[in-house]
């Protein structure tokens, strides 16, 4: 391009931000400052992302300071957003309350359930507990609160705490969307929820399943089970791992794509963190690449 501006310079790093390529992203960043190309609160948001994926905590905070400092941008919510997330990533949770209690204002549900979602990964029921009630106070029928609360006690086994905060949901019918994941195959887009048995496929997909959980045991695999946030058997919990809508979905690209092509796979909420571990075994098992994508 003859004439980079800032918006052609924002949109690679935007890019680079998204797909994971954060070293890319703040590489593209410094790039552009050297060309003498202001930044704008967009470029940050990209930014700050990039720093957050690849937990650079110091270069995060240099960023968001900068803004203001060398080029006069005031942080709106969503960089204080990108930074709770940024210190929640690295485990700081008490920096992170410092860091919401002291923004210029208050901090909205955006803020207040990354939080939430954080203290629900490091087990810290007390600030989860002390996030919920922020939320709660500003919006009493926010699903996505109690869902997390009720999921940071089920995470530490404290049931009762579980079944009444379901029942308190269910007395004010209040509904969470059902996540879901999905996978485009020969141009038509096919979406899977948990222990989903509608697909015209279901009973192959059964059996792939079968088939890998089987395989990938032998290879090492240890399904975490801390992961099931409901108070059933252990053998149970081991089979509802393979019921998320995410090993569906890849399961059906097993049997529908030919080996030659990576498996895509895309879901709208973050995926569990055993996922993460089965998919690495499903990848060395099937000799396949798999591309998995979610919500953060």
């Amino acid at each position: 391009m003859e004439d980079r501006n800032v918006v052609s310079w924002t949109s690679m790093v935007t890019g680079f931000a998204k797909h994971g390529f954060a070293a890319k992203a703040l590489e593209t960043f410094h790039n552009m400052l050297e060309a003498g190309v202001r930044p704008n609160e967009i470029t940050y948001i990209a930014v700050l992302s990039a720093c957050s994926h690849v937990g650079l905590i110091s270069e995060g905070w240099k960023h968001f300071k900068s803004m203001n400092m060398e080029h006069g941008i005031v942080p709106r919510m969503e960089h204080y957003a990108c930074m709770v997330d940024l210190l929640g990533r690295s485990g700081c949770l008490e920096e992170e309350m410092e860091f919401i209690n002291s923004m210029p204002f208050k901090a909205d549900a955006l803020v207040l359930r990354t939080f939430l979602g954080v203290c629900r990964v490091h087990d810290n029921i007390d600030l989860g507990k002390h996030a919920a009630k922020m939320i709660l106070e500003q919006d009493p029928n926010d699903p996505a609160a109690h869902i997390l609360l009720s999921n940071l006690y089920a995470s530490t086994g404290q049931w009762d705490e579980v079944a009444e905060i379901r029942k308190n949901m269910k007395e004010r019918n209040l509904t969470k969307e059902a996540g879901c994941s999905w996978i485009e195959v020969e141009n038509k887009v096919h979406k899977f929820y948990m222990g989903d048995t509608s697909h015209s496929e279901v009973v192959e997909i059964s059996d792939e399943l079968d088939q890998l959980a089987l395989e990938i045991k032998e290879l090492g695999y240890v399904p975490n089970t801390d992961f099931i946030l409901h108070d059933v058997e252990e053998e149970q919990k081991e089979q509802s791992l393979f019921k998320h809508s995410e090993k569906i979905a890849v399961a059906f690209g097993f049997i529908s794509t030919s080996k030659s092509k990576p498996i895509r796979v895309f879901k709208d909420l973050r995926v569990c963190g055993d996922f993460h571990t089965a998919f690495k075994y499903f990848s060395i098992f099937r000799g396949r690449k798999i591309v998995v994508r979610d919500s953060n």
